[in-house]
């Protein structure tokens, strides 16, 4: 995007223009300002308000030129060289932001700061003040056009505490300036890869010791956005200061107990919100402090692997949150997305969720008619907080008044239908505001409603009697020039009488010679004033005109200030009742989420599961959500399956593993998968696709699926499989669910039985959690014989004319092969490579290589040392008797040679081998 050519920017005085063209190399005044505000920003892209352009210089220049597109021009010199410039028009600014931001870039937004002609009066050669009111960094964005409106934008905060001995600690604390929400949590250093993969925040601010700590270099490098921060902003010493004063409160303890460590924290992210939004302050909820095992904890490698919130693309299409989203609202999309990605860990909130989906679900018609309403909603949480930064325009003042009235229409609907506990809690928090608030909007506002406030035109006529003069004034000027000229002709008896504009004069009553002597005397020259006489024609100014001109010149100006002077006072009143409407905007949130599920479960046939504290997990005619829809949609039907990994007793202290194998392409991934996809939904708190399912309640949960390499840190396919493996090995317990497939399977055949065996007899004695444990190591089968809480299942096939069919169907059982050559048969391998395997896989076969894994099973109580390779052993002796059997012909034998052939037998028979 470039500008027109020959066109400078306006609003700007001489010397703004003229550095171009400076004969000598001297730093103009324009220049100096922008170097000596570029210096206070040097992390920033500088966006350096001209008139209707953001323009960047210098190095800046070249980098947005290089992101964004855009022509790289030139202004004046600098040091003998020419100033590379690059600008962007003011109006498409959010779209070049966008840009920016998403390439990781943090821009300082550098605005004109007071009027060119106030500059003017300063001298010809003055500059226009100019200063930066913002940064805008990933985790501090509030348009629309920047935000994804179906997620939170966090910004969490990193605050670390070394003891003396042990594992550190981390107090966390995230907001989102775009919905007010702010929250605090101390972990361990074992949670704290899991909770930022949960929050997936939009940037990370932490202290610069933290951030160059070297055991942590390499995480920080791999999340999106980080921001290091001096030492000042994680002070623990100022800590409460620093948020009591940003919250107007006398201490913090008014919100709660927080330890020092979330306190640090949250002050940080205080601190930082202070400094990047330039004294305005969004409409933060005080903090709220979560308790460590509230929450599911979800590596990030899980989240991965599972596709919670993206696919394995990255893409959201093909993830669980898409596939279950029936939301009609962003603040319920949002809702929804943060209850996936943290599902509960407390029974009785979860079934208080499952309570209102039930009431949801057999309310049909109740729920078709808050849909319907709350498609009108708008999301009045970021409105409230583009409001509040101000940044808000008049839609957003609307789209306020819109939702606060579908929220009271929605409050009378539910409360008459006796909703559950949680729904009743929404019930409460819709009617907060104050409903005059909205009729005063509505008042207010014109139908047609401009983007911007600077636009003017958004105050409905009729609303303010000063506004609508102004503005027939300003729309109607030759209208009431007309009326004027009318109204003086007809008092003067002049019928000619003309009311015209002269350039220096300005309006004058012109009436021809032959009238000028009646309004020359009494009583009109008390109005009429003589001004000029001209051949034929004299002219006369009267102090009406004079006033009259006065406001036509200034008539847009005053209705403009008059506009944002009623937008301001509206905004003071939406301010005033900000807390109530953040609570409004939440419960119409938690009614979309709760319809949307309840939808869900109606159109999908999905059942409500019992959730509860004990150790079971048990699903009746499970199905993996995702497959299940792509299938329908290529007219296929998905094959449900059975899985109990409960104790084998009732109160049993450890759940099952099952051990699963089959061919590939069978389904043994999309089974795993889907047992842990229901468990995440059923601590969401929705219903599961399945006919039955009971859940204890999960407190960890680990999916090791598939193979992928990290080349950029060195790691090989197998060390990723490896070092996820070893992070599930060391910290899942007896209320985890695991989820492994394939471990070992990325070395050499006898390594990797041997790390799948050791993991698989670990997860049994060690942890003692619920596993699903899919292999194509068909000896660690024998292992069922031994642990007890090992059950063997496999994933059937048929073969039928020597294809495979594949039944999808999971039952008790061992899989007797891998059916490896039909599934590369099936992908296209040349015919000659498919017999070739074929016939090896036969001579391979004779040896029976499976027997002495087999012996293993009976002999290694644990698997703790391998015998030695049959290849290895010893050759045996010979055997005598074999060999005077060999020697003997029967046919040439005589009697008496047969009887001493006779005796030499039993001789080497009692001889020792």
């Amino acid at each position: 995007m470039t500008r027109p050519a020959n066109t400078k920017p306006d609003n700007t005085t001489a010397e703004d223009t003229g550095g171009a063209e400076a004969a000598d190399e001297r730093v103009t005044p324009l220049m100096a300002q922008y170097i000596e505000i570029k210096t206070a920003n040097p992390d920033c892209l500088l966006f350096y308000r001209m008139g209707d352009f953001y323009e960047l210089f210098f190095e800046d220049a070249e980098v947005a030129s290089r992101a964004l597109g855009i022509a790289l021009t030139k202004r004046g010199k600098h040091k003998g060289a020419d100033i590379p410039m690059a600008g962007v028009p003011v109006e498409r600014a959010g779209d070049y932001l966008q840009r920016l931001i998403a390439q990781g870039f943090r821009v300082a937004v550098c605005e004109q700061t007071e009027d060119p002609a106030e500059a003017r009066k300063r001298g010809s050669k003055s500059v226009v003040r100019r200063d930066v009111v913002r940064l805008v960094t990933p985790g501090t964005l509030t348009e629309e056009q920047l935000l994804d409106s179906r997620r939170n934008n966090w910004l969490l905060g990193v605050a670390r505490a070394r003891p003396s001995s042990g594992e550190a600690n981390f107090g966390l604390a995230w907001a989102d300036i775009s919905t007010g929400a702010f929250h605090v949590a101390e972990v361990g250093a074992g949670r704290l890869a899991a909770e930022v993969a949960r929050l997936d925040p939009g940037e990370i601010v932490l202290p610069d010791t933290l951030y160059s700590d070297t055991e942590l270099a390499e995480f920080w490098r791999e999340q999106r956005a980080v921001t290091p921060l001096g030492r000042d902003a994680f002070d623990a010493m100022t800590a409460e200061r620093r948020l009591s004063a940003f919250f107007g409160v006398a201490t913090p303890e008014a919100f709660g107990a927080f330890s020092r460590l979330e306190l640090t924290a949250a002050a940080a992210i205080a601190t930082y919100i202070e400094r990047t939004q330039f004294g305005q302050r969004p409409p933060l909820a005080p903090p709220q402090r979560e308790a460590l095992g509230q929450t599911m904890a979800i590596d990030a490698a899980t989240r991965v692997n599972l596709e919670l919130l993206r696919a394995l693309s990255g893409a959201r299409q093909g993830s669980l949150i898409a596939a279950i989203d029936r939301t009609v609202t962003a603040a319920g999309a949002r809702l929804l997305a943060d209850r996936v990605s943290s599902p509960l860990a407390e029974p009785a909130a979860i079934n208080a969720r499952l309570d209102a989906v039930a009431w949801a679900v057999e309310a049909a018609d109740l729920r078709l008619g808050l849909r319907t309403l709350l498609e009108s909603a708008p999301d009045i949480e970021r409105a409230l907080a583009r409001l509040a930064l101000g940044r808000g325009g008049p839609r957003d003042l609307a789209a306020l008044a819109r939702g606060l009235g579908v929220a009271s229409e929605l409050a009378g609907r539910v409360a008459a239908a006796a909703p559950p506990a949680e729904i009743a809690l929404a019930v409460r928090d819709l009617t907060a505001p104050d409903p005059a608030l909205s009729a005063a909007i509505t008042a207010a506002l014109a139908d047609e409603l401009p983007l911007l406030k600077r636009d003017g035109g958004f105050v409905r006529a009729g609303y303010d009697p000063d506004l609508d003069a102004l503005r027939r004034l300003s729309e109607d000027s030759r209208k009431v020039i007309a009326e004027t000229q009318a109204r003086y002709a007809e008092e003067t008896g002049v019928k000619s009488l003309k009311v015209r504009h002269n350039a220096q004069l300005g309006y004058v009553v012109e009436v021809a010679a032959q009238h000028g002597d009646r309004l020359l005397g009494a009583p009109f020259n008390a109005t009429f004033v003589h001004r000029q006489t001209l051949a034929g024609a004299l002219r006369f100014s009267t102090v009406e005109l004079s006033e009259l001109e006065s406001r036509i010149a200034t008539a847009a100006d005053r209705a403009l200030a008059i506009e944002l002077a009623i937008f301001e006072r509206l905004v003071a009143q939406v301010q005033a009742e900000g807390d109530a409407i953040k609570a409004a905007a939440r419960a119409l949130a938690v009614l979309d989420v709760t319809a949307a599920l309840a939808t869900l479960a109606a159109a999908e046939d999905w059942t409500r599961p019992v959730v509860d504290s004990s150790l079971a997990f048990r699903v009746e005619g499970g199905r993996h959500p995702v497959v299940e829809q792509a299938l329908r949609r290529g007219g296929g039907p998905f094959v449900a399956n059975d899985c109990d990994l409960s104790p084998p007793t009732p109160a049993g202290e450890a759940g099952r593993i099952w051990l699963v194998t089959g061919p590939n392409m069978a389904g043994k991934s999309t089974f795993l998968r889907q047992n842990a996809l229901i468990a995440v939904l059923a601590q969401t708190g929705a219903f599961v696709p399945a006919k039955r399912a009971h859940v204890g309640v999960i407190d960890r949960l680990f999916s090791r699926v598939g193979a992928a390499d990290d080349l950029a840190r060195g790691r090989s396919t197998f060390m990723v499989e490896m070092v996820e493996t070893a992070a599930i090995l060391n910290q899942s317990g007896p209320r985890a669910l695991v989820i492994l497939d394939e471990i070992g399977r990325g070395t050499a055949t006898f390594d990797g039985l041997s790390i799948a065996w050791a993991s698989l007899e670990h997860l049994h004695e060690t942890n003692r959690c619920r596993a699903l444990f899919a292999t194509h190591f068909h000896e660690l089968t024998a292992l069922s014989a031994r642990l007890k809480r090992l059950t063997n299942a496999t994933v059937r096939v048929k073969e039928w004319h020597g294809e495979v069919i594949f039944l999808h169907e999971v039952a008790e059982g061992v899989a007797d092969r891998s059916y490896g050559i039909q599934v590369a048969k099936l992908a296209g391998l040349p015919a000659s490579v498919v017999a070739r395997a074929k016939t090896v896989l036969a001579e391979l076969e004779k040896g029976d290589r499976g027997a002495p894994i087999h012996r293993l099973a009976d002999d290694l109580p644990l698997f703790a040392a391998v015998r030695p390779k049959a290849a290895e052993a010893p050759a045996p002796a010979p055997d005598p008797v074999a060999e005077l059997l060999a020697g003997l012909d029967p046919d040439d034998l005589t009697p008496k040679a047969a009887l001493e052939a006779l005796y030499r037998l039993k001789a080497a028979a009692r001889s020792p081998s």
